[in-house]
């Protein structure tokens, strides 16, 4: 029988069709949860951050990281394992990384006019109108950022992307469950060598994908029966070198046959392919009201592929570290607001896991003692000797990765 894939706008009874579809298939329910969890278990990322992929909001230390990508990555390779069996009902974003090579699956869109959607808001959530809106709007934002990301269309509803549009606002969910058990049995959606064959690829590629994404890299990939298509959608220095590290990396993947590696159209980006180094920290939060000064340390811990953010004052940074997840701050003690004492106590109480290096250009002996017994791993001076700190930062990342690996 045909897998069944659903995407679906809020407020669109999706929940009951769906119900409704388990209940007359005996399908098995396959859910982003279910995803992000299997994902989580095949890398080292926590659910959390794997499931941010879906929300449309990127890491400000992503560009160092690679996160979303490998968070993508791995959802494939989770997504490709399970596609083996058939009688499997995907719901939710996961449904639009199915290639459409795959033919033995049924594509279905739940949509409903707005109108009809902020009737369900309010009556469900208890919202005003305009509250009701707002959430909406936002909700179809990512759905529209998730769908241009991994499918390259602006429209996440376009008719072109799905077997059937179903307006839910417009029958019953009795009526659309009988509809998409009609579709199944259409000859065309009956699984095939082909189509076995499709499935064969997709998760051949996303091991490769996974296998590129452990030694840091992060490519485009396809596969056919062996043959694998490496490409790069980005500006790279030393292209012949970089080539042959993806093409023996991927070639090690068991049924790979023969790799090919091209440059794709974001080759005239300005941007420079940078390969993630898992020996050293990708997120730095650096925390000074000095702007011109943190700025410059931001741009030398770059040159020495150490991503960072900045933030210029404690407020800001308490907000950053709950919107991001930074592994070590470097804090400046005297700013205006929340000093440097309070935030390092602040971050201690409920982030314990991240380092805090101490850099100040106006502590006393009292103040080292207390920063260290609030937790802090190193209290420097300014001016501070950029190998003493990109020292300290490494020291402080293999304490944070020797808890990881116990």
């Amino acid at each position: 029988m045909a897998v069944i894939s659903v995407f679906s706008g809020s407020f669109c009874n999706a929940d009951q069709i769906i119900s409704g579809l388990l209940s007359a298939t005996g399908y098995q329910l396959v859910s982003d949860a279910e995803l992000v969890a299997q994902a989580s278990r095949l890398s080292n990322l926590g659910e959390a951050n794997i499931a941010r992929v879906f929300t449309g909001k990127t890491s400000v230390f992503n560009r160092f990281t690679h996160e979303r990508e490998r968070s993508i990555a791995y959802l494939r390779l989770a997504l490709a394992q399970r596609l083996s069996a058939d009688h499997l009902l995907i719901y939710g974003f996961s449904s639009h990384l199915v290639p459409a090579t795959i033919s033995h699956v049924l594509r279905v869109c739940l949509i409903a006019d707005t109108r009809s959607r902020l009737e369900v808001a309010r009556s469900q959530e208890g919202m005003e109108e305009r509250e009701a809106l707002k959430l909406l709007h936002a909700q179809d934002q990512e759905r529209a950022a998730w769908v241009r990301e991994v499918r390259g269309k602006e429209d996440p509803w376009a008719a072109e992307l799905y077997d059937i549009v179903l307006p839910t606002d417009k029958s019953t969910p009795e009526q659309a469950v009988a509809l998409i058990r009609d579709y199944l049995n259409k000859p065309l959606l009956q699984p095939s060598a082909q189509s076995r064959q499709a499935a064969a690829d997709f998760l051949l590629a996303a091991e490769v994908e996974v296998a590129l994404a452990k030694e840091g890299h992060s490519v485009g990939v396809r596969a056919e029966r062996g043959e694998v298509l490496l490409t790069i959608n980005k500006h790279v220095l030393l292209l012949s070198r970089l080539e042959e590290e993806l093409k023996a990396i991927a070639a090690k993947v068991p049924g790979v046959r023969r790799v090919t590696v091209k440059v794709g159209e974001g080759f005239y980006q300005a941007d420079i392919y940078r390969r993630y180094d898992f020996q050293t920290p990708s997120k730095v939060l650096l925390v000074d009201d000095e702007r011109e000064f943190v700025q410059t340390l931001s741009e030398r811990l770059i040159m020495r592929d150490m991503g960072s953010a900045v933030a210029y004052d404690g407020e800001s940074a308490l907000t950053m570290i709950e919107e991001e997840e930074p592994e070590v701050m470097i804090l400046d003690l005297k700013m205006p607001g929340i000093d440097g004492i309070e935030v390092l106590r602040r971050v201690k109480s409920t982030r314990p896991d991240i380092e805090v290096i101490i850099l100040t250009g106006h502590g006393s002996e009292e103040d080292r003692k207390q920063c260290m017994e609030l937790g802090a791993f190193a209290y420097l001076q300014k001016p501070v000797d950029i190998e003493l700190l990109s020292e300290t930062l490494r020291r402080a990342y293999d304490r944070i990765r020797s808890r990881q690996e116990n």
